[in-house]
């Protein structure tokens, strides 16, 4: 997922991606405890695009402040 992707999106439809992520996250590190998870990377672009999703919304929170 893009900065550029993200930043295009509404607020809800990040926050419903970021509760998606995190999901995913946790059957990744599921999977990685029990040996079955082959590309462990998929672990490490999960993390940054769960990244990318609070920074934009904290900027999106930052600039309804203003």
């Amino acid at each position: 997922m893009k900065p550029a992707e993200v930043r295009t999106k509404a607020k809800k439809e990040l926050e419903k991606l970021l509760v998606e992520k995190k999901g995913t996250l946790f059957g990744l590190k599921i999977r990685l405890a029990t040996g079955q998870l082959k590309e462990t990377s998929q672990i490490r672009e999960i993390k940054r695009d769960i990244a990318r999703l609070l920074t934009v919304l904290k900027e999106k929170g930052e600039n309804a402040a203003k």
